[in-house]
């Protein structure tokens, strides 16, 4: 048999001899693998390290940035190479990561289009791009002597386990990974607030954090919760009105771009949630996006709807997560910058002691030096010939003079006075020798003091990292108290709504049907039938209610001005009643009676009245038996408002033909109560903030800026004011405002009195110099002032002035420029309490004490207004009017 067919047959014999081998199940395969690879993700690439803040990712780039520096520039690409040596992963993954390091301005300087966080824009090839480290960077991460080291994945190279980093750069930077089973979210947080802190931490007192986005903004870190799990930061887009007739976002909420917000409010646009012309992005280096709106749309109203339904509003939830000891660690933004800053000190103290090592070593061998030559003991090696000789020798020509050293003399040392060449021992200099001596001895002393007073050291550093580095990075984000914004109130009307009354529908898909109001898809609405029934329901296509429906109107919970007056019958030959009532919260898509529960029940008056009014109606009796009184009038002012519960007061026991509206009502609710929110600069009906006072329908609110802008306003709750706000009060249009002023072009101060005459339109209440600036604003009736002049040069200080400012000038027009005030310079005014004035009394109002959810606007639209139903029991099926204030049927 050849060796081919041999082989073969063996071969053959192989296959078929039964496997011995030990079967293992994939289920237990994989359950370590996982594990293996959940722990992979969790330590090499999603959560940052305590001890540095560093992911690994980021932290082999910096070192290969480390490795690479000269002080100039390199290519991005050809930083990613050199870290592929220390990282095992794509060039992509390392380019991203160094693009995200560079875009947070802190620790890589930057060369070419690194892309932009504002607009999202991508930076371009990493071939075109270039970077360095910065001076911060080299100064707080680098030192290889106090840097432990380990095996790079391929042992070629070593790279650092950590680095040393003295600054609460995790704080500074923010992360966010997601893991196997674990993520982390760490905010970024102001710089100099981070070395506010460490030094306070240092000195033993209490600090606090809160987040600093690079995108500006304004948050609510109202529940920040330490940044530890369950916590939630409300960031929010700045924006404002320069017009009735736009908006403009100059600053965006962090983890959104300029172009996410567009689309988010061109979303709720389409929608139908919001209502705007265009939208225009002109952002360049600051965020600028105008948004135009329709005419007559409220820019307030639009801008709160922007927060409630779009982007310029977004919520985060931060959560602490970091590895220590190679395990994950769930801490507070408190205890990490404790750590880092306990850490710094730690790495002040080594890179100290090392130091004081090395001067030490200098200051041992510059004696050591000095002793060998100034004593000449290198001439009594010229005898020996043997090595042994020779360091013998030079150590016993030592031994006479080293009675002041630190440390005993090792043979290195005398190897390393071998060294020294001829020429240096022939142009030593002894003063400069001992000069230089000394000069070690300060050094160590001072580096003695800096161990012995570690925390003043530590405090020092943070000082003068902030004065080096601090300049320019000012907090960024504006950090404030958020007013909880309903959507329900700010939401467009985007539908309408209709009804067919016999029928019994509602819905907004009945378009050949009568037209109620306009209303949104998330609105709820209610329902009054002739049966006596009321009913809430959402707002649909179709929605069956019931036969013979009176009122239709978008329902408002917690609403308790909405007042409505009823006559009705109860039960089918039951007694009739009278009642008020609000209906401010009920059970959806549930059917209310208005009295009892029988069946047969007739609503012969309604009327739904926004503010409380209350009506004056005539009652007709059927002519029956022996009745003498079959007419009279009654006024529902002398009914009292119960609850929709309440069966009423018993107006007759006969049966009534019909009911008449007599005469229109007024409202009987008792003023609003306004307060004003100073930190949320919101007004309120919730008793938060300063009272402003009562207000009728009419009223209005008087403003006026510190840049002299005069105007009024409906107290609205939607209302939103500027910053610089000095007068904030009820207006009362008979009453006088005096203000002082300076006059920059001719550089004096004027006073006038005004009224506001128009209150449709804000006007300025000083003149348009560039110099000019309020002073002094009152609105009271008899205003004084006490004027404090500038002090003549070699005269005496003239004695200060009070001036009555109703007696010095008359009420004039708002454009009037006003009297001179005084020709000489003044250096102060000061405003004085005003003289006693009594104005007219008030006519009050009844005083019917109601609950306030929201302050209405007397120019609302159709759904405001009183709504009169009269049902005349003579007609089966009544044809109703419905065409404004009031309907008869």
């Amino acid at each position: 048999m050849s060796e081919e067919n041999e082989e073969l047959e063996d071969l053959g014999a192989g296959l078929e001899e039964p496997t011995t081998e030990t079967i293992t199940r994939v289920t237990g395969m994989y359950k370590e693998w996982f594990l293996d690879y959940a722990s992979y993700v969790i330590l090499e690439r999603a959560v940052p390290a305590i001890e540095d803040g560093f992911k690994p990712v980021q932290r082999r780039i910096m070192q290969s940035m480390k490795d690479l520096d000269d002080g100039r520039y390199n290519k991005v690409a050809n930083i990613v190479g050199h870290t592929m040596q220390y990282h095992p992963h794509g060039d992509a993954s390392i380019g991203d990561a160094m693009v995200q390091i560079g875009q947070k301005d802190l620790l890589i300087d930057m060369q070419g289009n690194w892309g932009n966080i504002l607009t999202g824009d991508p930076a371009a090839a990493s071939r075109y791009i270039e970077a360095r480290i910065s001076k911060f960077g080299l100064e707080v991460l680098f030192n290889p002597k106090i840097t432990e080291w380990q095996s790079s994945y391929d042992g070629r190279r070593k790279e650092p386990i950590n680095l040393p980093v003295k600054f609460p750069l995790l704080l500074a930077q923010g992360a966010e990974g997601i893991a196997v089973g674990l993520s982390t979210k760490i905010l970024p947080h102001n710089f100099n607030e981070l070395i506010d802190a460490s030094i306070k931490h240092l000195q033993g007192k209490r600090f606090k954090i809160f987040p600093d986005f690079p995108t500006g903004g304004a948050a609510d870190i109202a529940n920040y919760n330490d940044g530890l799990r369950g916590g939630k930061v409300r960031v929010r887009a700045k924006m404002h009105s320069p017009d009735k007739n736009s908006i403009v976002i100059t600053e965006i909420p962090f983890s959104t771009t300029t172009s996410t917000l567009i689309d988010s409010i061109l979303k709720a646009n389409e929608k139908g949630k919001i209502k705007i012309k265009k939208i225009e992005d002109n952002t360049a280096a600051n965020v600028e996006i105008l948004i135009h709106l329709p005419p007559g749309l409220s820019p307030d109203k639009t801008m709160d709807a922007l927060y409630a339904f779009t982007n310029c509003e977004v919520s985060i939830s931060p959560l602490g997560c970091v590895i220590e000891d190679n395990k994950p660690l769930f801490v507070g933004v408190t205890e990490m910058l404790r750590r880092s800053a306990d850490h710094t000190v730690e790495l002040l103290k080594a890179e100290l002691e090392i130091l004081l090592y090395e001067v030490e070593e200098q200051w041992h061998f510059a004696s050591l030096e000095r002793i060998f030559i100034e004593n000449r003991i290198y001439r009594d090696i010229e005898e020996e010939e043997t090595w042994e000789g020779v360091i013998s020798a030079i150590d016993k020509g030592l031994k006479p003079h080293i009675g002041h050293l630190k440390r005993t003399i090792t043979e290195e040392d005398i190897a390393k006075l071998t060294e020294i060449r001829i020429k240096r021992i022939s142009k030593f200099d002894l003063d400069k020798a001992q000069q230089k001596i000394q000069s070690l001895e300060d050094r160590i002393a001072e580096l003695k003091h800096h161990l012995e007073n570690l925390i003043q050291f530590a405090i020092d550093y943070f000082t003068k990292l902030q004065t080096d580095y601090g300049k320019g990075r000012e907090r960024k984000t504006e950090l404030k108290n958020f007013e909880d914004i309903i959507a329900s109130k700010v939401i467009i009307r985007n539908t309408k709504l209709y009804v067919n009354r016999e029928e019994g529908f509602v819905g907004t898909a009945l378009k050949r049907d009568e037209y109620v109001c306009d209303c949104s898809d998330i609105d709820d609405i209610i329902c009054f039938t002739k049966e006596g029934t009321m009913m809430v329901t959402k707002v649909d296509a179709k929605t069956f209610i019931g036969k013979n429906i009176v009122h239709v109107a978008v329902f408002k919970k917690n609403d308790k001005r909405t007042i409505y007056n009823v006559i009705y019958r109860d039960g089918k030959t039951g007694p009739n009643y009278i009642k008020r009532f609000a209906v401010t919260s009920m059970t959806r898509d549930r059917e209310y009676p208005m009295g009892t529960d029988e069946k047969g029940s007739y609503l012969h008056y309604f009327s739904a009245n926004p503010n409380g009014e209350a009506e004056v109606v005539s009652i007709n009796l059927r002519q029956q038996g022996s009745i003498k009184k079959i007419k009279w009038d009654v006024d529902f002012s002398d009914i009292l408002i119960k609850g929709r519960t309440s069966k009423g007061n018993l107006v007759t026991k006969y049966n009534i033909k019909k009911v008449d509206l007599k005469e229109e009502g007024v409202s009987t609710l008792k003023p609003r109560k306004i307060w004003f929110d100073d930190s949320v600069q919101r007004l309120n009906v919730d008793e938060r903030g300063e009272l402003l006072g009562e207000f009728r329908g009419e009223d209005r609110l008087l403003i006026i800026t510190q840049r002299g802008i005069a105007k009024t306003i409906i107290p609205e709750v939607t209302a939103r004011f500027d910053d610089d706000i000095v007068v904030l009060e009820k207006w009362i249009p008979k009453k006088p405002i005096t203000a002082i002023y300076f006059n920059g072009e001719r550089q004096l101060f004027y006073i006038k009195r005004f009224l506001i005459e128009n209150e449709e339109r804000e006007e300025s209440i000083i003149t348009d110099h560039e110099d000019s600036y309020l002073e002094v604003i009152s609105t009271d009736y008899k205003p004084r002032v006490e004027l404090v002049r500038v002090k003549p040069r070699g005269k005496e200080q003239p004695d200060n002035e009070e001036v009555n400012l109703e007696a010095f000038i008359s009420v004039k027009g708002i454009a009037a420029q006003g009297n001179m005030l005084s020709k000489s310079k003044i250096k102060q005014i000061n405003l004085l309490e005003p003289l006693p004035y009594e104005p007219e009394a008030t006519i009050p109002a009844q005083e019917v004490e109601v609950n306030q959810e929201e302050v209405v606007s007397p120019k609302n639209a159709d759904d405001d207004q009183v709504i009169t139903s009269k049902i005349d029991s003579d007609v089966p099926d009544p044809d109703i009017d419905h065409t404004g204030q009031s309907s008869l049927f």
